[in-house]
């Protein structure tokens, strides 16, 4: 347990009245997860209590649970003069970079007299580092001796973004410096490479005396679920290599010392929401025109609109009836998507409709853990857990027919 730091709240303080401090989670379908992110907002307003009796704090979610981050600041704004938005993430990835500020972009537009202050991320953090090291070592034996004979597999959430993925890669070069470890791999459990069995196989050829996995991730939930599975069928594939499994970083008193300090940095100035600051949702000198949340996104839809009208593109085809996009990262990839989207062009070919739907692999689409999945455009309709025996069921009913196939609707988009 570490001291309390201390946090000064009125590093900046332009609106008297009462302040507010919302905690932003990903948030899960899955009540175990949400109920670790709930636990540490409570473990860290009885912090704040004794120093802060006056300041509320809250949490919320940018998708899969409730509340929204929308519904937070509207709420909390109206009786909070200052509200302070703690992105609870590891890293900067699409969450922090666009659904954070623009919600909170809209809540500045909805409430002008409070003011909204975003801290930044968790990001690369000594105190994040020794945790992961503690659990290791308390996985594992980490001694002098005990590091020489060990290798360490840190794995990651991956992300779609690579300024994310390359700072997870940061992070892991940081915790294997000095500690004299035999080496330290960094892989990812889901949508960017090398995954977790591929690093594993890497680990059973080196042949170490012992290999420690750890999640850096924030608590336990299905992706800790998942990497314990995949590290048993190591075990079983390559018994000579003894292997351990830490602990998820939290619930830990370090990480109330990272928000600490993420709070009092953005009150005081130092650490914005980068994201937040942009030219497409602050006023920079010269482009104060570009002003505006949604802006941020809808730039790289007017620049796609506008290039087309200047230089027609020599692939362009006729209007499709229906677009059907797949995901094809390696989460769903493992659950058989890449099955599926041959499943699905066979069953079109075989429906003499390829010239009005076309079948498109993607890229992540955020539902990791429950896909495959599946979108048909422009009806706007999402399916999760498709597998590829449901090409045909999906050809026949939706595709040519124009009828739901329920039992696999995720969100039907307004």
């Amino acid at each position: 347990m570490t001291e309390e730091p201390e946090v000064q709240l009125r590093g900046r303080d332009p609106t008297p009245g009462r302040t507010a401090i919302l905690i932003v989670g990903h948030g899960s379908r899955e009540a175990r997860a949400n109920d670790g992110f709930e636990s540490f907002v409570a473990a860290y307003a009885d912090l704040l209590s004794a120093r802060e009796p006056a300041t509320t704090v809250a949490h919320a979610y940018v998708e899969l649970a409730q509340p929204s981050v929308d519904e937070a600041l509207a709420q909390l704004a109206q009786d909070h003069a200052r509200i302070i938005v703690v992105p609870f993430f590891l890293f900067l990835v699409g969450h922090t970079k666009n659904d954070i500020p623009i919600a909170i972009a809209r809540a500045r537009l909805a409430s002008p007299n409070t003011e909204f202050i975003a801290a930044r991320e968790l990001g690369v953090h000594r105190a994040l580092l020794e945790i992961a090291f503690d659990r290791a070592a308390a996985a594992t034996p980490l001694d002098k001796e005990g590091a020489t004979r060990t290798l360490a597999v840190v794995v990651g959430r991956g992300s779609s973004d690579p300024d994310a993925n390359g700072e997870f890669y940061k992070l892991t070069r940081l915790f294997g410096e000095g500690r004299g470890l035999r080496a330290v791999l960094p892989c990812f459990i889901g949508i960017a490479a090398p995954s977790l069995p591929e690093t594993l196989e890497l680990v059973g050829r080196l042949r170490p005396e012992r290999v420690v996995v750890i999640p850096y991730f924030l608590f336990d939930g299905r992706l800790a679920d998942k990497l314990r599975a995949q590290t048993a069928d190591f075990s079983a594939q390559y018994p000579w290599v003894r292997a351990a499994i830490a602990a998820p970083l939290g619930p830990d008193a370090r990480l109330l010392q990272v928000v600490d300090e993420r709070i009092a940095a953005a009150c005081a100035g130092q650490g914005a929401l980068p994201c937040d600051t942009c030219q497409y949702r602050a006023p920079v000198a010269g482009v104060v025109k570009a002003v505006g949340g949604m802006k941020a996104l809808l730039y790289s839809i007017r620049h796609g609109f506008t290039h087309s009208q200047a230089a027609p593109h020599p692939h362009a085809h006729r209007a499709l009836v229906k677009h059907v996009l797949v995901c094809g990262n390696a989460d769903c990839a493992d659950r058989g998507s890449i099955a599926l989207i041959e499943g699905l062009r066979q069953q079109l070919r075989d429906a003499k409709c390829t010239r009005d739907i076309r079948i498109t692999r993607t890229s992540c689409m955020g539902r990791c853990g429950e896909g495959p999945t599946v979108v048909v455009y422009p009806d706007g309709i999402w399916y999760r857990g498709v597998k590829p025996g449901d090409a045909e069921a999906l050809v026949r009913e939706h595709l040519v027919g124009d009828r739901l196939v329920a039992h696999l609707v995720d969100n039907i988009m307004q």
